[in-house]
């Protein structure tokens, strides 16, 4: 049986670049609900590179395991670029990885989001924001924005790979 839900030419691209550079992975996602961390996990030799990650959905979690400022987070429903940014910098502290992924928004239309669907995100390397951006899918079922969402997080993370030492 052949399941494809991942660029797996991506995640190679992307593992050999950080074995090549013996740099190491972390992330720390809410929207996408692990499957990022699916998605490094398909990687031959997945352990050489990715530390690992944690899936915080709630504020009180966020807060609790990524040290997020609860009052700032509460003001954004924990939906914001800094958001990212600050799950992306706490990851890389907490597995002590070079890089950090963070990713937060919607993957279905609710009145938080004005109904809308978008996610933001944050790529830190050695403790410094390297990237961040907003995705804003075409509507669809929450798995298909899910998998929308880890792509094209995949593809600009692959990118901003080659060009940090």
């Amino acid at each position: 049986m052949s399941l494809k839900i991942f660029d797996d030419e991506i995640i190679e691209s992307v593992r050999g670049k950080l074995i090549r550079n013996r740099q190491t992975l972390a992330v720390a996602e809410s929207v996408t609900s692990g499957m990022l961390q699916l998605a490094f996990s398909q990687a031959d030799e997945a352990s050489g590179f990715f530390q690992g990650g944690i899936t915080a959905y709630n504020l009180g979690q966020k807060a609790r395991h990524l040290y997020i400022d609860p009052i700032q987070a509460q003001a954004v429903n924990c939906v914001s670029e800094q958001i990212a940014a600050e799950l992306a910098l706490q990851v890389t502290r907490m597995f002590s990885s070079h890089w950090g992924l963070g990713i937060t928004g919607y993957a279905t239309p609710v009145p938080e989001s004005g109904n809308e669907l978008f996610a933001h995100y944050a790529i830190v390397f050695n403790k410094n924001v390297v990237l961040t951006g907003e995705m804003r899918p075409t509507a669809g079922k929450a798995l298909e924005v899910q998998l929308f969402y880890v792509n094209y997080l995949l593809s600009a993370f692959n990118n901003v790979v080659d060009f940090a030492r």
